[in-house]
């Protein structure tokens, strides 16, 4: 069977078109900031390069050879999150000590750890699939490992990448049909767990307290959703044109990362949402179909952690910029600036490109 076209070329359309938009959104605070309009958008186009070079390669090496490698995967991504927590190695940005700095660029081991524990969980459901009827025995080994790369996250702290991997694979968890029960127990556990991270970190209850109410704090806390929604209100049917958007002047903070999708709603109104979101619709329904039509247990739950993993980031990060959920720092998959996030959602969607040529 031949790999999903409709897959491979929607996710370059979707690139290029995050690649144009970055330098929308990012030329007039790169002038100011580096005195280089087009900073970003390079920075963005080589990661860019090498995503596509990757994601071509890992479409024709049989994803089979993660299974075999998957505790390896799954040492390495933990070791990377440990390395990042030590000074001197782990580089500080926005408050985080998330990166390592590589010259100008940055890599972020939490999204290595997207793909790499991912794998692990579909080798882990896969193999013990006929133990899921004793749910404690099937769930929690796994959920323990789970929980231990979210505190590991945490640490950074990364509340919105951690949040991405645990409901991805949660919802991973659940298509492989075991006991609804322990999701109940696990929706409660989730709850306790996100009000004892707020009581340890009181900015979490201002950005809380911000979305409530954004007005309350409006040069504060509730800057960057009321800035977002100055944005995406103007701009009516057609926005004001490709580069014409007024927020990038200095109003919303670095467009060109998670809050990119207010520039492309302010430049190209409701017809450029209704395509963006189109795309991504596409790319959804092509990745949720590979993994409904393969057979092999591996190869399935791999198709669906991945693809789970996607539509959180792009529904979290959506949510963010209308105002749904508190500020995340979430970026949009194929679009915001940042070349990890960039690297890893086309690495992911060349492991499914590769499954859906195995079918």
């Amino acid at each position: 069977m031949k790999k999903d076209k409709i897959l491979f070329i929607t996710t370059i359309i979707l690139s290029l078109f995050g690649l144009l938009m970055i330098y929308s959104a990012s030329y007039i605070w790169a002038e100011y900031k580096y005195n280089n309009p087009y900073k970003f958008v390079i920075n963005q186009a080589i990661f860019l390069i090498i995503g596509i070079i990757l994601m071509l390669i890992i479409s024709n090496i049989n994803h089979k050879i993660y299974k075999e490698k998957a505790n390896i995967i799954l040492l390495f991504s933990l070791a990377l999150l440990i390395l990042v927590l030590i000074p001197g190695i782990g580089v500080v940005r926005n408050g985080s000590r998330s990166w390592f700095g590589i010259g100008p660029f940055g890599i972020q081991p939490s999204e290595i750890s997207k793909i790499g524990l991912t794998i692990f969980v579909a080798k882990y459901l896969s193999t013990n699939d006929r133990e899921k009827k004793v749910t404690k025995n099937f769930v929690l080994p796994i959920l323990l490992i789970i929980m231990l790369d979210f505190g590991l996250i945490m640490l950074e702290p990364d509340f919105g990448t951690g949040m991405i991997i645990v409901c991805s694979l949660i919802a991973l968890i659940f298509v492989t049909g075991t006991n609804f029960g322990i999701f109940i127990k696990l929706g409660l556990i989730g709850i306790l767990g996100i009000i004892g991270l707020i009581i340890v970190a009181p900015y979490r209850l201002k950005r809380i307290t911000s979305f409530l109410n954004p007005w309350s704090d409006p040069l504060g806390s509730g800057f960057q959703i009321i800035q977002s929604l100055y944005a995406i209100g103007p701009g009516g049917l057609l926005g004001f044109g490709f580069l014409n958007s007024r927020q990038k002047h200095f109003y919303l903070p670095e467009p060109q990362t998670d809050f990119i999708f207010s520039i492309i709603s302010e430049e190209f109104g409701f017809l450029g949402i209704f395509i963006i979101t189109s795309l991504f619709l596409i790319i959804f329904y092509r990745c949720i179909k590979v993994a409904i039509e393969t057979e092999d247990l591996f190869s399935k739950y791999l198709a669906f952690g991945i693809s789970f993993t996607l539509i959180f980031q792009t529904l979290l990060n959506l949510m963010v910029v209308v105002g749904i959920i508190p500020v995340t720092g979430v970026t949009l998959p194929f679009i915001s600036y940042g070349g990890s996030s960039l690297l890893v959602s086309m690495i992911g969607i060349g492991i499914i490109l590769n499954i859906s040529k195995n079918n």
